[in-house]
């Protein structure tokens, strides 16, 4: 049976407030089934709020919705049990062993002892935590910790997970690591439900919404972020005096902001065609050599800056 075209999330018009404050403000989105689905944007965007609206843990303002089929207002006791939730906050114990926090977890789901042992295995498998089921949970780094917490969370085999902020205080490497683990689960049908504020972990979802003080501010696969929400062009400016000449590129013609990039600067441009020689003649003013100035695809981190300033020059009057 095909499940990714099955709905396993669904919202409309959700909202939570707290006080005069607009946490999440009345957004709508659908998660199929198999998917994973990254909800990304900055630190207090609205995505923790709204993780935990979906896991059953604080009550809506006021929308509907529903999660594995349950009513997220009126059932909330029913997705906890049916769902596995991975907070940014470690809920591990340190003085336990690796094992022993599975165990532990094991009696928290209710598994049947019949198959606790193989639950757990499994748990250690997925995770590739088995050489350190027996070390004491305090000892292990924050990557490891994170596969443990990860394990405990799909130990009662939930076919939707969400996970906030997973990766969050790790290395690259370590990310990686966790993301082929969260693909795998993927590829097992399970729907991953994923906040991050992390815009290079958007190109392991199938589709992102990028959120921003608490507004879906454009949803969609990488892909369609990068073409179809890019109002503006980006340039790529590589020289010996690039940077140097960061604050000058910022001023050329049609370009409506520049920033170090890396190795490189790149250009928020209204038009490439306009600015890409103004820029090449400001570099050659300058006496710059080895002057690179070409236009391309654009980041997610760029895509994402560029709808920030739209919205928040759309709205500063509102």
């Amino acid at each position: 049976m095909n499940t990714i075209n099955e709905t396993a999330v669904s919202v409309t018009g959700l909202e939570k407030r707290f006080g005069a404050f607009v946490a999440v403000n009345k957004v709508n989105f659908e998660v199929k089934k198999g998917e994973i689905f990254g909800f990304l944007g900055p630190n207090g965007a609205g995505k923790s709020t709204t993780i935990r609206m979906l896991c059953g843990i604080i009550t809506p303002t006021s929308g509907k919705g529903q999660v594995g089929g349950f009513d997220i207002m009126t059932e909330q006791e029913k997705i906890k049990q049916n769902i596995g939730y991975m907070s940014q906050k470690f809920s591990l114990y340190d003085d336990l062993t690796v094992e022993e926090n599975i165990d532990f977890y094991s009696g928290i789901y209710k598994i049947p002892k019949a198959e606790k042992k193989e639950r757990k295995e499994h748990v250690l498998e997925i995770a590739g935590i088995g050489e350190f089921r027996h070390k004491l949970t305090r000892t292990l780094s924050g990557g490891w910790k994170q596969r443990l917490a990860l394990g405990c969370a799909i130990i009662h085999r939930p076919r939707i997970i969400f996970l906030d902020e997973p990766t969050s205080g790790v290395d690259p490497i370590t990310r990686g690591n966790f993301w082929a683990v969260i693909n795998e689960m993927a590829e097992n049908g399970i729907t991953v439900f994923v906040t991050t504020h992390y815009m290079e972990e958007a190109e392991n979802c199938g589709r992102v919404a990028l959120v921003y003080k608490g507004n879906i501010i454009a949803m969609g696969t990488p892909e369609e972020m990068k073409t179809k929400f890019m109002e503006n062009d980006i340039i790529k400016i590589k020289s010996d005096k690039a940077e140097e000449m960061l604050e000058e590129i910022g001023r050329a013609k049609g370009v409506r902001e520049a920033a170090l990039f890396g190795a490189s600067v790149h250009a928020v441009s209204f038009d490439a065609a306009v600015s890409i020689p103004d820029i090449e003649n400001i570099l050659r003013s300058s006496g710059a050599e080895n002057i690179s100035v070409e236009k391309i695809k654009p980041s997610l981190e760029d895509v994402f800056v560029s709808l920030i300033e739209n919205y928040d020059s759309k709205n500063k009057n509102a």
